[in-house]
């Protein structure tokens, strides 16, 4: 035992990447056009700029370790296609040595700079992408030639203010048609303008402001990279909108102007999160207002300042790089959809397109001729330090995975980095449809491309490692998931998964069969957070069309008591937050339901909130049992909109009870109408689909008993006192 145990920590250090010291160096180059006007991207249609309201920068970073290096390079662009950028490494690379495929480079993202990369109404500009080539280049030659002993530090901080989701649910009657002529639109962005229109944000945000200091072994300042997730402010061109200003306040705050050393000059940077979803409207806030671009960024730079000053430092490394290369496929039109978009783009003749459909239309046809493309993802590490690179604009939802994935104490992720792919929505969301779905270069790869690039950047990080992939989701779970597991539910679904595909489920309850139907989004804010989920976020599902189907074993009594009667015992607790306004159809969603999957009138067990269908029902929860038995017994609390409620739902033979909030609300008698042999327990909808759940629903436990009222009154209140 003694010689295996002694094998085993020779190898572990032989398996340990080196830890040298730390050089690092930074740099900025001006890469304002010098030839106006010129082309700028990120509208739907095109436009031109004849002047500069501020400079635009390419802001460089190289560190070293030992012989090793790498380059990350900030470009203030709304994005850059992997050609350009690939002509500019490899020119960096000849007068660095630096390789190629250990440099990153990232657009911020501002909608106010010379296009480079042609996509929807907007052509590339030519003449400004043969002078960025070069200036790219020269920033990390620059860097690498600031080289010093260095020590690196990061730090995260909550920002959740100054970003939210802009991509919003319409309820099922208020869908949009698309550029195609189909309604297809159940979600898009901005649809919040107006409330009552909307059921709730279709995904989270990413509220980290993370910060990458690199400093000399004494501590001056040389250079810090800011990661943040808001899609921008917005500015007239030519500008580099509040990423160039942030950069300069930083600078301002963290060396002064009168500084009369020798030294390089301090640069920091702020580069683009996962905000592929997100902007700075918080549309729950009826109140907002909208910042103007100063005030946004000075609040900014003084939680990056306030996180930069908890930083500790390493001057180790080591340093590394992983870079995956994958061939994805673009969503093509079929011959149908290619009959069509030609007919538009013949009658258009040589001018460019004039509305979404033109748009659209022409961009069929590129897609068509395109067919796939091969892009990249890199992973880098700097010690502790994990970034991850990703050509795309990139959900909020996909960065949170990422990072909880991650082995790393502290990941950053940067979108529209080495390239420039368009959007990538997780799959779930191509059901809702919208602007960041529709097929163009700017959304155009296939549909599964999301959790393919996830799934090779987590890879990479475990390769940089050399440690398996962390899942953070499940650690140090909250005293109420202690509390309902002792309970002895015989299912418990945390609705804490990422996607459709990841049902996540304890050991006691692997053999339960759970099922996603489409028309479900993932990661939303759920309930009482300490209470469920010590660890990050206690996260839920929101539904929208689509159900959450289990089959429950051994609900009931034996088959043989089955047999003689229908009776049936069991009990259901859940947390529920409804988005919809419960004047918009007779009944509001229902929550839950047993029964047989489309059975005609329904027969089963379903618990509902209540619309127009009756005064006294709208927006008050009810039981009912189905067309022919028609039974209904109604509560009486009214449940508010987007406020997280408890019910408890308990059946014992014919006798009903309703629990909100941890109170009985409402009790009766209903005939059982389910067959014997039913196992199907539908969340979010009833059994045949009609009137489903639109909000979220959050730790559904199913007990094959009746709870007492002491035992409800402790799941309404998880985690407090007996």
């Amino acid at each position: 035992m003694r010689r295996a145990a002694l094998t085993f920590v020779i190898l572990l250090v032989i398996a340990m990447p080196a830890r040298a010291d730390l050089r690092a160096g930074a740099a900025a180059v001006d890469v304002t056009p010098t030839d106006l006007p010129v082309f700028v991207n990120g509208g739907m249609l095109s436009r031109i700029a004849k002047e500069v309201k501020a400079k635009l920068y390419a802001r460089a970073i190289v560190v070293a370790d030992g012989d090793k290096k790498l380059a990350i390079v900030v470009v203030d662009s709304c994005m850059v296609p992997r050609k350009l950028l690939d002509t500019a490494k490899a020119l960096a690379s000849t007068t660095t040595g630096i390789p190629v495929s250990n440099m990153l480079i990232g657009a911020t993202h501002t909608h106010s700079a010379p296009s480079t990369f042609g996509a929807l109404g907007t052509p590339t500009d030519p003449k400004y992408e043969a002078f960025l080539v070069p200036k790219l280049a020269e920033a990390i030659k620059q860097a690498d030639a600031n080289l010093e002993p260095a020590r690196v530090g990061a730090a995260v901080i909550d920002a959740g203010d100054f970003t939210a989701v802009r991509r919003w649910i319409l309820r099922p009657d208020k869908m949009q048609v698309d550029p195609f002529g189909n309604r297809t639109m159940r979600a898009h962005m901005h649809t919040a303008r107006n409330l009552d229109d909307v059921t709730g944000p279709s995904g989270p945000e990413d509220p980290d402001l993370s910060i990458v200091s690199f400093q000399s072994r004494d501590g001056r300042p040389i250079a810090l990279l800011a990661n943040f997730a808001n899609h921008y402010v917005g500015a007239s061109p030519l500008s580099p909108d509040y990423f160039g200003m942030f950069a300069e306040r930083v600078q301002l705050a963290l060396q002064p102007p009168n500084d009369e050393t020798n030294h390089p000059p301090f640069v920091a940077m702020m580069s683009q999160g996962t905000s592929g979803d997100v902007w700075l409207r918080d549309y729950f806030d009826t109140k907002w207002k909208r910042p103007n671009i100063s005030e946004y960024t000075d609040g900014v730079v003084k939680l990056a300042l306030q996180a930069y000053k908890t930083i500790e430092y390493d001057t180790k490394g080591p340093i590394g790089v992983e870079q995956t290369e994958l061939e994805l496929k673009y969503r093509v039109p079929d011959a149908q959809m290619l009959a069509w978009a030609k007919g538009i783009v013949e009658a258009m003749g040589d001018r460019p397109p004039k509305t979404t459909t033109e748009v659209y239309a022409r961009e069929q046809l590129y897609l068509h001729e395109m067919q796939k493309t091969k892009l990249i993802v890199q992973a880098m590490r700097i010690g502790d330090i994990a970034l991850t690179a990703l050509p795309n604009e990139v959900y909020a939802i996909t960065g949170l995975k990422l990072k909880a994935l991650s082995p790393f104490k502290t990941t950053v992720n940067i979108e529209l980095a080495n390239g420039a792919e368009g959007y990538i929505p997780p799959p779930e969301q191509h059901h809702l449809g919208g602007y960041n779905t529709w097929p163009a270069r700017s959304a155009g790869l296939q549909i599964d491309a999301e959790p393919i690039m996830v799934e090779a950047l987590v890879r990479g990080l475990e390769r940089l490692a050399g440690e398996p992939r962390a899942w953070q989701h499940s650690l140090a779970v909250g005293a109420g998931i202690t509390m309902i597991e002792a309970m002895k539910p015989i299912a418990y679904w945390r609705m804490q998964e990422w996607s459709a595909k990841q049902p996540l489920r304890g050991k006691r309850f692997a053999r339960q069969t759970v099922r996603y139907e489409p028309g479900v989004v993932f990661s939303l804010e759920g309930p009482l957070h300490e209470a469920f989920a010590l660890v990050g976020m206690n996260r839920s599902a929101h539904f929208c069309g689509g159900r959450l189907r289990g089959s429950v074993k051994l609900l009931d009594a034996p088959l043989s008591t089955r047999l003689k009667s229908p009776e049936s015992t069991y009990s259901v607790s859940l947390w529920f937050w409804n988005g919809l306004v419960t004047d918009a159809r007779p009944v509001t969603g229902y929550i839950f339901s047993r029964g047989r999957d489309q059975a005609l009138g329904a027969p089963g067990d379903h618990l509902g909130l209540g619309g127009t269908a009756g005064d006294d029902m709208q927006g008050r929860l009810f039981f009912f049992n189905g067309n022919d038995a028609n039974q209904i017994i109604a509560a009486k609390t009214p449940i508010k909109r987007w406020t997280w409620t408890h019910v408890v739902l308990t059946r014992d033979g014919e006798r009903v009870q309703i629990y909100v909030n941890g109170k009985l609300d409402a009790e009766g008698r209903a005939d059982v109408t389910i067959p014997f042999d039913v196992t199907d327990v539908f969340i979010g909808g009833r059994n045949d689909n009609y009137a489903n759940f639109e909000g979220r629903i959050d730790e559904v436990a199913i007990f094959d008993r009746v709870l007492t009222a002491k035992e409800v009154a402790k799941l309404a209140s998880p985690g407090g006192e007996d």
